[in-house]
């Protein structure tokens, strides 16, 4: 992200750099501060919050540049509108970066969206791939129709497991594993009970932990905001305001549906997916242990979930990449993870907790191929099982297996 970071400064009046709390904003804010010799203002200091409040030009033009500011919706619409006027007069790049743990597109205090004059960068947790040192390539080279999965040091099934119940959240890495589930529930009911209390007309707060802990016990499963409702005893425009906030401050990843009508019975809700693995499982209360019997009915979504997060995290690292989305036709035939770049290539994956895979496991790849072969000739350039086992095969024309650990294999 530094890299990507660098080149949006070097050809940007403004970089919004916005993300999950704990992803590392403000370590990379402050090192850019650092290494180009500008100034660090965080608005979580009072201070400094006021004083943005109160004379958001000075602040902004004091310098040295670049200035940095921190956690930039908590000024909200005043600073942001400033900085637009002092940009569109002096509109020289890399002046400003500004970081938020909000969705700087959402949050209703910011009318301003800066469209135009601002580059904005997602920072998301941690990827294997960037834990490994692995170039994150592996998709591209599946587009290509490329598997080299033979040889690769793939973990073992418990060993997936344990990446799972971790997650990707920087400071996770260094704490204890039995130290998480109180690191992990100290940070939802932080997100939850402040910053959404803050910035959101949230009447109900004591609703957002259950509705959070619904979201984790659902995870990789299709939107259905009416149970969300019968459940929270919620109105059902409400959970859906809860639900629109929660993915505004990075907790929850809807993932759209696909479709270009190939069948009759395309269902297209979206799959909510929690942005972490291992904050769904504290949630949960799911340990690496309780997640290894074959018989455990969490396991399979789980790690659905840590795929598709490893492949966005993996993807939000880079200028350009595949669109994300998921397909499902009824209830035979569903894709877990439609990958689509232009002109409309298609690598379609499916997630399966087995160690053992089966040409049968690969029945809603082969549909989906078959349809596009029908429509779009050329469209369907791999589809691609990951598993908990060892190898990887081809199990049919265009379709294969491999480890999911190949997602972050040195290329």
């Amino acid at each position: 992200m530094s890299s990507r970071l660098d080149k949006a400064l070097n050809a940007f009046r403004v970089v919004v750099l916005h993300g999950a709390r704990q992803t590392g904003k403000t370590t990379l804010a402050r090192q850019v501060a650092r290494e180009r010799g500008g100034t660090y203002l965080t608005l979580d200091n009072r201070d400094i919050r006021q004083a943005a409040e109160d004379d958001p030009r000075a602040l902004l033009l004091a310098g040295p540049f670049p200035i940095v500011v921190d956690e930039v919706q908590l000024a909200g619409d005043r600073v942001v509108r400033e900085l637009k006027m002092i940009v569109d007069e002096n509109p020289e790049p890399g002046r400003y970066l500004i970081t938020g743990s909000t969705n700087f597109l959402t949050v209703p205090t910011i009318s301003e969206s800066l469209a135009g004059r601002a580059a904005l960068l997602r920072l998301m947790p941690l990827s294997e791939a960037e834990l490994a040192g692995a170039p994150p390539a592996k998709i591209d080279s599946w587009f290509e129709g490329r598997f080299d999965g033979e040889g690769i040091d793939a973990p073992a099934r418990a060993d997936y497991m344990e990446l799972v119940c971790r997650g990707g959240y920087p400071e996770i890495l260094s704490i204890p594993a039995d130290q998480r589930q109180d690191w992990f529930e100290s940070y939802a009911e932080t997100v939850s009970q402040r910053d959404l209390a803050a910035l959101a007309d949230v009447r109900k707060t004591g609703a957002l932990p259950r509705l959070l802990r619904l979201v984790a016990s659902s995870t990789a499963q299709e939107l259905n905001v009416s149970e969300l409702s019968r459940r929270l005893g919620l109105h059902r425009i409400t959970v859906q305001s809860y639900l629109d906030w929660l993915h505004a401050v990075f907790l929850a990843e809807p993932l759209p549906a696909w479709s270009r009508n190939l069948a009759n019975r395309e269902i297209k809700r979206p799959k909510l997916h929690l942005a972490d693995t291992g904050l769904a499982a504290a949630l949960l209360g799911i340990s690496p242990d309780s997640l290894a019997p074959p018989t455990s009915t969490a396991t399979g979504h789980l790690l659905e979930s840590f795929v598709a997060n490893e492949i966005l995290r993996q993807i939000s690292s880079r200028t350009r990449g595949p669109s994300v989305m998921h397909w499902r036709e009824n209830s035979r035939h569903e894709v877990d993870i439609v990958l689509e770049r232009p002109p409309g290539d298609v690598v379609a994956i499916e997630v399966k907790a087995t160690s053992s895979p089966q040409r049968s496991h690969t029945r809603s790849l082969a549909r989906l191929r078959d349809l596009l072969d029908s429509t779009a000739p050329g469209a369907f350039k791999a589809g691609v099982l990951l598993h908990t086992g060892e190898r990887t095969l081809k199990l049919g024309d265009r379709i294969h297996s491999t480890p999911i650990g190949a997602l972050w294999a040195g290329s």
